[in-house]
């Protein structure tokens, strides 16, 4: 059976990073955009980045381009947009895709592993509820990634012990985070 060790990710000089060489961190693996209602969690991932980098976190920055279009530029703006505006100091890898044929294999693990639980309570869940239905009228049922800003945290024994749908309040992937430092 596979580990999450396993896998790699594109970065976008072209070069790949190899989970393994995070092996007992504890890692979120995110992917992202730069044009969504949910680009404002770049600013506490930057945070815990800061907070608990040295004990141990990582940040895997996946951008990603298959939800409404909203991360349309290039691997470089993508980063210069992160920096400017959020400061951010976790790499950014290539842009990929978390969904179907193209889906980074590190993906189809992540979802194996984790599937979809829920949006949670509140506004914000019953909206992309109502909009993800018509995107998707079987969403609930399968363990695609629904929108930007999905949240996987991984132990660092590498087991994916958490999902994180972007609707989930940013204060409750911090409490999972430091738990598992």
């Amino acid at each position: 059976m596979a580990s999450i060790y396993d896998y790699t990710v594109p970065k976008t000089d072209g070069s790949q990073l190899a989970l393994k060489d995070y092996e007992g961190k504890v890692m979120i693996i995110v992917n992202t955009a730069t044009g969504c209602g949910f680009t404002p969690h770049y600013e506490p991932l930057e945070k815990m980045y800061e907070a608990y980098h040295a004990q141990g976190l990582e940040i895997v920055d996946v951008p990603c381009n298959q939800f409404a279009g909203q991360t349309p530029g290039t691997d470089e703006e993508i980063h210069e947009f992160c920096q400017l505006k959020y400061n951010t100091q976790f790499e950014q890898m290539k842009k990929s895709d978390v969904n179907g044929e193209n889906e980074l294999p590190l993906y189809t693990y992540l979802k194996s592993q984790k599937g979809f639980e829920g949006l949670g309570k509140g506004p914000m869940a019953l909206a992309m509820g109502v909009m993800l239905k018509k995107i998707d009228k079987d969403y609930k049922n399968n363990p695609n990634i629904k929108w930007n800003f999905t949240k996987f945290i991984v132990d660092r024994q590498g087991n994916v012990v958490a999902r994180f749908e972007p609707t989930t309040d940013m204060k409750e992937v911090e409490a999972c985070v430091k738990q598992l430092l």
